[in-house]
C-alpha cells in the first residue's frame, strides 16, 4: 500500500549543490538548518513514495560549470533523486526535461525547494504554476542569502523569505513548512 498524495506529486530539488560554496556571498549561518530540513523533506518524499528530481544550474565557466567539479550535491545532503536535470536558466523548467518527466509521470502536483528562495526557486514556482501544475513552495526547504537593495540597504535572508512567501502565497503557490509539505 502506497502512502503517496491523492494528487501525484513529486518533489524538486533546485540547485542544491557546492557551486554555492564557491560564491563570496555564501555563508554556513543558515545552510545546516536548510541541509537538516531538506533532508527530512527529501527522505520524507522517498518514505511516501514521491518521486524526487534533483535539479543543476550549469554554466559554461566558474564554480557552475561541469568541469569545476562543484556542479554536486551540497553536504551534508544525501539524496538518490529518481531523475536528475541540468538548467541553464532560472526555471527548473526551462531547457531541461523536467517537463517532459513530470507529464510523463503523471504528476500534478510539485514541492518546490532549494537554493536560492528568490531567484530560482521562486521562478520555478512561478512557471510551474502557469503551466498547470498545483506548486507546494516548501519555504523553510529554500536557502538564501542577504542581498543589497540598490540604495545599499541590506535585505535579510528571512526578509527575502517573506517577500517571497508573500508574493507567491494563493496567487503562484501553496505556502508550506516542511512538516506540512507532505500532507
Amino acid at each position: 500500500m502506497s502512502n503517496s498524495p491523492a494528487v501525484p506529486t513529486a518533489l524538486i530539488v533546485v540547485d542544491v549543490q557546492e557551486s554555492f560554496r564557491q560564491r563570496p556571498y555564501w555563508h554556513e549561518r543558515e545552510a545546516l538548518a536548510f541541509c537538516q530540513r531538506l533532508q527530512v523533506l527529501i527522505n520524507g518524499a522517498k518514505d511516501f513514495g514521491i518521486p524526487v528530481a534533483q535539479i543543476f544550474h550549469v554554466e559554461p565557466t566558474g564554480p557552475f560549470s561541469l568541469a569545476s567539479g562543484h556542479v554536486t550535491t551540497l553536504a551534508p545532503v544525501t539524496i538518490s533523486p529518481d531523475e536528475v536535470f541540468y538548467k541553464k536558466s532560472h526555471s527548473a523548467l526551462v531547457g531541461s526535461g523536467l517537463e517532459v518527466w513530470l507529464t510523463q509521470q503523471g504528476i500534478r502536483r510539485v514541492l518546490i525547494s532549494g537554493i536560492r528562495t528568490e531567484q530560482c526557486c521562486e521562478t520555478t514556482a512561478r512557471h510551474a504554476s502557469d503551466l498547470g501544475f498545483q506548486v507546494r513552495y516548501v519555504t523553510d526547504a529554500t536557502l538564501t542569502f542577504p542581498m543589497h537593495t540598490r540604495s545599499g540597504r541590506e535585505v535579510s535572508a528571512a526578509e527575502i523569505r517573506e517577500r517571497t512567501e508573500m508574493v507567491l502565497d494563493g496567487r503562484f503557490a501553496h505556502i508550506v513548512s516542511t512538516a506540512g509539505a507532505l500532507a
